[in-house]
């Protein structure tokens, strides 16, 4: 069982955090040719935006929260550390 399906499971009992590894490395996928993943300002909807990242952008995970049932990241754009925030953990190879 992965990391991000344990994180998931983790997150219906209850449990606020669940550690993705610091400086774990993950890749961005799944977002689509002409989509871009949302680097958030916090770990969810309701936060602004900092930017957008394309499939194939590598990050360095912190760690992840659960938020209202959803998996947040705490991410650094792995070419440009200096640029964090969170994401969404399903558009993130597994973690």
């Amino acid at each position: 069982m992965s990391r991000r399906t344990l994180c998931i499971l983790s997150s219906f009992l209850f449990l606020a955090n669940c550690d993705a590894g610091i400086g774990s490395r993950t890749v961005v996928e799944r977002t689509g040719p002409d989509e871009l993943l949302k680097l958030r300002a916090g770990p969810g909807l309701g936060y602004r935006i900092i930017m957008g990242l394309p499939d194939g952008t590598e990050l360095n995970v912190r760690d992840c929260v659960t938020e209202i049932g959803q998996l947040w990241c705490r991410v650094s754009v792995a070419d440009a550390p200096q640029i964090k925030g969170y994401v969404s953990a399903d558009y993130l190879s597994d973690i």
